[in-house]
């Protein structure tokens, strides 16, 4: 198992690595809204989910990786009636073939956000 960290996508907030490598496969943490430079949380859903997948692409590529190789996401959004909104965002960043997707509605996300995602992605 190989640490992925970078500097260009939020430091975790907890006891966990930002992504890992193993077995050919980089598995992110949720990433989300957070601005790397400044660490303010960006505002709105928008501007959200713009700056999660900005992250998620970071962090991808720290790995070796990127959204191109991905071939697994879960979405977490705090009201399921954004969900058009997340997915016309969401298509700016993954192509097709699309990777495979779960999205599920939480009560509460980390700092209060809007949006997280994590993913699976080939090296």
């Amino acid at each position: 198992m190989q640490i992925v960290s970078t500097d260009k996508a939020p430091a975790a907030i907890g006891p966990y690595s930002q992504a890992v490598i193993s077995g050919g496969l980089v598995y992110t943490s949720g990433q989300i809204g957070i601005i790397p430079e400044t660490g303010q949380i960006a505002q709105g859903l928008e501007a959200q989910a713009h700056q999660v997948f900005k992250n998620l692409s970071a962090l991808l590529n720290a790995a070796g990786s990127g959204l191109d190789k991905v071939v697994k996401t879960t979405l977490f959004i705090k009201d399921m009636g954004s969900f058009a909104q997340v997915n016309e965002i969401y298509g700016q960043y993954f192509a097709a073939p699309h990777p495979a997707r779960s999205c599920v509605e939480a009560a509460r996300l980390p700092k209060d956000v809007l949006i997280e995602c994590e993913a699976i992605a080939e090296l």
